[in-house]
């Protein structure tokens, strides 16, 4: 935990931090060389923080093959988070469905599957042919469900991403992302559906096809062969075409941190996971994190023209910061800014102040305080009720 400032002669107390950082000269450490990718594209991200550790061409579009299907995943799940489907919804495959080719689980036209088992095929064993069929069932098209894929990447910020398909089949020149924006989609992915992991950890497992001609067993092997070979792997997804090359998203946690390494367009299947075992490992060789789980109580912020006195404000949530130039984090300084006084009336989560955190005089970041209810602002009737209750209780 940092130390705690009260807030008070600060523009003092910056100016001469600031005064002293500038006669030291530059105190920071240089930070260590990067390691050696041999992949067009790559960059390995803390997930938490969005922190980007390391990058090589991250920008570069690049066709990704089957690293499609983490969008794909995305959508399914936000779906499911809103009630609009449900895992045990049976899902029944369409001819379409069944006539992608690539990796395949071998879905037959007709054969009818759980929504879950769908995305235990397409998490595991990267079968098109699930992808298609779960898609259809989602937006009622694959058409559709990709026009869903290309909103949400533009609601994340992706600019240099356009889908054409749901499973990554297509090798045109207009299905394309970077490393960055796979990134930046397995990092929504990951934090706002953490069971995913659920499935993107599943190393091999049987599921059953029925048909006409009676039931049948059919084994799904991982694609990701950083699950036997890295012992901090948790997931994500591989792909490859002869376009895209090798390319992988591979997700990660130790000590209690998740780092995302994307590798693009390596020459071949086995140097997409070697380099991602050498992005992953530098990542957290050169990573530290400094957290604030904001759990101290802070003071209630006087309120004027309400009934109550005060109001209550709590943190809008922990705070973490990722440092990757070796500072002593211990320095770390927590300032907690709220007003004196404030005007009835306030609303539940509208912001009341801030904590700022800040080393050797530079602000490493804030989290908002808010008002925890909601004050309305008195009238007259009020003061006098108010005024009757309390000559009540002293009679």
């Amino acid at each position: 935990m940092g130390k705690l400032r009260n807030g008070k002669n600060m523009g003092k107390w910056l100016s001469l931090m600031l005064a002293a950082v500038i006669a030291a000269g530059s105190i920071l450490p240089v930070r260590a060389a990067g390691p050696e990718i041999t992949a067009p594209s790559a960059i390995v991200v803390e997930a938490s923080t969005g922190q980007v550790v390391y990058e090589k061409n991250a920008e570069e579009r690049r066709s990704p093959a089957s690293i499609t299907k983490i969008m794909t995943l995305l959508i399914i799940f936000d779906y499911l988070d809103n009630g609009k489907v449900k895992l045990e919804d049976e899902v029944r495959t369409s001819a379409h469905a069944q006539s992608m080719g690539g990796s395949q689980v071998f879905l037959e036209e007709g054969e009818i599957q759980t929504l879950e088992t769908l995305i235990k095929c397409i998490a595991v064993a990267s079968g098109n042919d699930a992808a298609v069929a779960a898609a259809e069932h989602v937006a009622g098209s694959e058409e559709e469900f990709v026009y869903l894929m290309n909103q949400r990447a533009a609601s994340l910020g992706m600019e240099n991403t356009h889908f054409e398909d749901c499973c990554g089949l297509t090798d045109s020149d207009g299905h394309y992302t970077t490393a960055r924006d796979v990134a930046i989609m397995s990092r929504e992915l990951i934090t706002k559906y953490p069971k995913i992991y659920d499935y993107t950890g599943i190393w091999m497992e049987d599921i059953t096809h029925t048909t006409n001609r009676g039931s049948e067993t059919f084994t799904l092997s991982s694609t990701n062969k950083l699950l036997k070979s890295y012992e901090w792997a948790t997931g994500l997804k591989t792909g490859s075409t002869s376009k895209a090359k090798f390319c992988l998203s591979a997700t990660a946690k130790k000590d209690n941190m998740e780092m995302i390494a994307v590798v693009m367009g390596a020459e071949e299947g086995k140097i997409r996971f070697s380099e991602a075992i050498t992005l992953l490992s530098y990542g957290y060789s050169v990573s530290h994190i400094y957290e604030d789980k904001n759990e101290d109580i802070l003071p209630d912020v006087p309120i004027k023209g309400a009934i109550v006195e005060r109001a209550e404000v709590a943190y809008q949530g922990p705070f973490r910061y990722l440092d990757i130039t070796g500072q002593n984090l211990d320095g770390v300084e927590k300032i907690i800014s709220l007003p004196e006084q404030v005007q009835a009336p306030v609303k539940a989560g509208d912001t009341a102040g801030e904590v700022i955190y800040l080393l050797a005089g530079n602000k490493l970041g804030s989290v908002p305080i808010l008002f925890k209810e909601d004050i309305p602002r008195a009238v007259y009737r009020d003061f006098v009720r108010k005024a009757f209750q309390e000559f009540l209780l002293s009679a």
